[in-house]
């Protein structure tokens, strides 16, 4: 193999494995499991504010 065959080989691996990342990156944050934790984290800035 030449070392422009391992570079494309490379690259088309590093796509697939970026876009499987991103795939799994919103699938846990669209989890219905996390809500809850995402509301009451988004509720903390408002809850702790002190007057």
């Amino acid at each position: 193999m030449s070392f422009d065959e391992w570079l494309s080989l490379s690259r088309q691996f590093a796509l697939v494995l970026f876009f499987l990342l991103f795939v799994g990156i919103i699938f846990w944050a669209y989890r219905p499991k996390n809500k809850e934790h995402f509301e009451k984290e988004g509720r903390a800035i408002v809850d702790d504010h002190d007057p």
